[in-house]
């Protein structure tokens, strides 16, 4: 077992975390680092707008048919009227990111600190540095009233899981999931309804996502459970706090 002192120290920070008791000392300064990702988090994304949430692998190049699609899904997603927001990563990330800094909407990326020091693309208008991948998950589905998952590996499964047990469980409102990219997901679709036969899941939980490759239908979807289903309109952002020194708009 590689020792705790030998790990990057991101890595080395959330070992320590997961391992089991600690010290109360320890225990306090991590329920307090904690704290300060989720403040930081808070600060910034409760200003930027109603977002749509982008999932997706950062490991497709600029060449890729996959961030040519997810740079078209964020235009045509920031066209809607939503800020675009992703894990801050490249890829996939990137390109949603740098599709809605093509039609001049705002753009902000969850980054997360990895051992090989994770970069924030550099088409997002703002980012936030989480340590922990839970405080993430908790911002990137806080403000968001969609989620669009593009292929990806076991964090877009993560974070696409998460989101779809939030909505089953009523967690969260029933917001619309989309997935990206049929031949990629269809694997995952059909073990989906190996579940149904199963039991584990019921024939009504299918009904929670859509699957397609076609991004005006995918934008249509979004009209209808998100613009429509919830009243979104064009409102006042809320008001900065300069005693808090919150920051400006995007």
């Amino acid at each position: 077992m590689t020792p705790i002192t030998s790990l990057p120290q991101a890595a080395a920070g959330d070992v320590v975390l997961l391992e089991g008791p600690q010290s109360r000392r320890r225990e306090l300064a991590l329920v307090l680092r904690t704290l300060r990702d989720f403040i930081a988090g808070f600060r910034v994304l409760h200003f930027v707008g109603p977002c749509v949430t982008v999932f997706g692998s950062a490991r497709f190049g600029e060449g890729h048919p996959y961030y040519a699609l997810a740079r078209e899904v964020g235009r045509q997603v920031g066209l809607l009227g939503f800020t675009v927001l992703t894990g801050g990563g490249p890829g996939v990330m990137e390109a949603a990111n740098r599709g809605a800094r093509d039609v001049g909407r705002p753009s902000i990326g969850c980054n997360i600190e990895l051992p090989h020091e994770q970069q924030p693309n550099p088409y997002v208008d703002r980012t936030v540095t989480c340590r922990y991948f839970f405080v993430r998950k908790v911002l990137l589905v806080k403000y968001s009233y969609a989620f669009i998952a593009l292929p990806g590996g076991f964090g877009t499964l993560d974070e696409l899981s998460e989101a779809l047990t939030l909505i089953q469980t009523g967690k969260i409102q029933n917001f619309p999931v989309i997935l990206m990219g049929t031949a990629y997901w269809q694997p995952l679709l059909d073990q989906l309804h190996r579940m149904v036969a199963e039991g584990t899941i019921d024939k009504n939980d299918l009904r929670l996502f859509l699957a397609t490759d076609d991004v005006e239908e995918a934008m249509a979807h979004l009209r209808t459970y998100a613009i429509e289903a919830f009243g979104l309109r064009p409102q006042r952002r809320p008001h900065r706090s300069r005693l808090l020194r919150e920051p400006q708009a995007t």
